[in-house]
């Protein structure tokens, strides 16, 4: 009786090998837009509400979690594209300062996160949510 089920098994396991996989591609989301979602979400961020106190170090997250909103923005909403480059600016500027190394509150690198507080209140405004 095994050896009948060892022989079935590998008889039905070459059925189908020749078949070509079918590639399934998705489809645009037709569910909420997630963008004010996540823009409300990132101004709950100690480092939105308080980017003068924030360890610069700290808000490394929030700071790639912010520039990859304003390439949300401009796919979702190309009539804020310019709104968009603003939040860009202070980015760039944090990374520039090598910010992400940064400990100390403060300075350059909390002005960068100042400006982006300021950029994203600005377009969360616009945006909605």
């Amino acid at each position: 009786m095994r050896t009948i089920l060892v022989a079935l098994l590998l008889v039905l396991s070459g059925c189908g090998s020749a078949e070509v996989p079918v590639k399934v591609r998705p489809t645009q989301s037709t569910g909420p837009d997630v963008l004010p979602i996540k823009l409300k979400a990132l101004t709950t961020d100690q480092c939105y509400l308080a980017p003068g106190t924030e360890s610069p170090k700290g808000c490394q997250k929030y700071v790639t979690e912010l520039s990859s909103a304003a390439g949300t923005i401009r796919k979702r909403r190309p009539d804020l594209s310019s709104h968009a480059d603003v939040l860009d600016r202070p980015i760039a500027a944090f990374r520039a300062a090598n910010c992400q190394d940064v400990t100390a509150p403060g300075g350059p690198c909390g002005q960068a996160l100042g400006d982006m507080a300021a950029a994203l209140t600005s377009v969360k405004s616009l945006v909605g949510g």
